[in-house]
């Protein structure tokens, strides 16, 4: 699986809108809905961060294990 599909299961399992979760992260609504289409990916202090919020590692945030 990939960063933007992971991320998105992610927040819509934790019930949180883009907005939600970019404001839990300090980012902008249009950065996490980059990163879900696919249009850029995060940078590496971002995926830490993800991986912290959602109490995750970081190869499974970017999909490296399952």
């Amino acid at each position: 699986m990939e960063f933007k599909d992971r991320l998105k299961e992610l927040r819509i399992d934790r019930g949180l809108s883009q907005m939600q979760l970019a404001k839990e992260l300090n980012l902008s609504q249009s950065a996490v809905a980059k990163w879900e289409l696919g249009r850029t990916e995060p940078t590496a202090s971002a995926i830490i961060a993800v991986a912290k919020y959602f109490n995750e590692t970081t190869d499974f945030i970017l999909g490296v294990i399952d």
